[in-house]
């Protein structure tokens, strides 16, 4: 089958950071789907685990988590998709992922696409509505005022791909009064168009920007990126007993100043249930498909912002220049092989 592939890790303009490949079609076993993959996405965890992830001496590496496709064949305890479902999902850490024409995945973390979107849009939203999903509402409990605080939120970040379906989240789903940091004239324009009621600039310092607004001291800070840059400022402008979640890999981050304002700390990683195999890992399916009833309700809609054309090493290598640029906004899809 075809697939996009690596050896070492390597600097994304190399020629060899990423190559078209043959690899032998994968046998479903178990609970695994086989699925004909149609359309990916691409997400900052491809491009980390392509610069500092070696595979094992002499395979290839595949990348790539979120998908949307067709079932094709399924393991013999597969009970919830049939052969011919269309479905979308976000993989799993320690698995081949799905920059490949055939892929496996687990049943209990796949959802059933949404049937008002496109192979390319439905495979935008996976990973990144799980990770906002588990964030807003296992970690953070946004629908558990904090006592005094302003029901607001603050997203950092709110133009990338997990803020761009949290403020979706947000506001479909609770009252709560969204505040995104974007730094350009169309990121900011892409977040109030999302539903963002304020937009405030991450490039300058972000407590005097929110205490400026009308809406008092958030009682939640949800940071996407850049969080070691930001730490002390979104303590700051969070109201006691706030709480303060994070997805990106800081370097340092000293949790002591949170101690004075009883603020708790909330870190999200979405491949944790299929990492670990949690008695809960069937959750993500579910969600998966709460995502698509949003979505076929008119509630919510996919974060796709480019298209990058086919799935090939030279259209994915252009993918991950874009996202270590850091000027991405919303999310990169590619879609069909060749």
């Amino acid at each position: 089958m075809r697939a996009v592939g690596y050896l070492t890790p390597l600097p994304i303009d190399h020629p060899d950071a990423l190559q078209d490949i043959d690899l032998p079609r994968p046998v479903p076993q178990g609970r695994d789907l086989l699925v004909e993959v149609r359309a990916v996405s691409v997400n900052p965890v491809d491009t980390k685990m392509r610069r500092n992830a070696a595979p094992e001496a002499g395979t290839w590496g595949v990348l790539g988590w979120d998908a949307s496709g067709t079932v094709v064949a399924t393991g013999h305890q597969v009970t919830g998709f049939s052969v011919g479902d269309p479905v979308f999902y976000a993989g799993a850490l320690q698995r081949p992922g799905t920059n490949a024409a055939f892929h496996l995945v687990d049943e209990r973390i796949v959802g059933h696409k949404p049937r008002s979107l496109s192979w390319a849009g439905a495979a935008a939203l996976p990973l990144t509505a799980i990770t906002a999903w588990e964030m807003l509402f296992d970690r953070l409990d946004v629908r558990r005022a904090v006592p005094g605080a302003s029901p607001s939120i603050l997203i950092v970040g709110g133009a990338g791909g997990v803020g761009s379906i949290a403020i979706q989240l947000l506001r479909a789903l609770t009252d709560l009064t969204v505040i995104a940091t974007a730094s350009r004239p169309e990121t900011q324009a892409w977040v109030r168009d999302l539903g963002a009621h304020h937009v405030v600039d991450h490039t300058a310092p972000l407590a005097a920007q929110v205490a400026a607004l009308p809406t008092g001291a958030p009682g939640f800070a949800f940071s996407t990126t850049q969080t070691e840059q930001h730490a002390g400022d979104i303590v700051d402008l969070l109201a006691p007993q706030g709480h303060f979640g994070l997805i990106d890999d800081p370097a340092r981050l000293d949790a002591l100043p949170l101690k004075r304002k009883s603020l708790s700390l909330h870190w999200e990683f979405m491949f944790t249930r299929p990492l670990f195999g949690t008695a809960d890992l069937a959750g993500q399916g579910a969600l998966l498909n709460e995502i698509a009833s949003l979505v076929d309700a008119g509630r919510i809609r996919t974060t796709m912002a480019d298209h990058f054309g086919t799935i090939n090493a030279a259209n994915l290598r252009k993918a991950h220049m874009l996202l270590e640029s850091g000027k991405a906004k919303g999310k990169i899809v590619l879609e069909g092989f060749a």
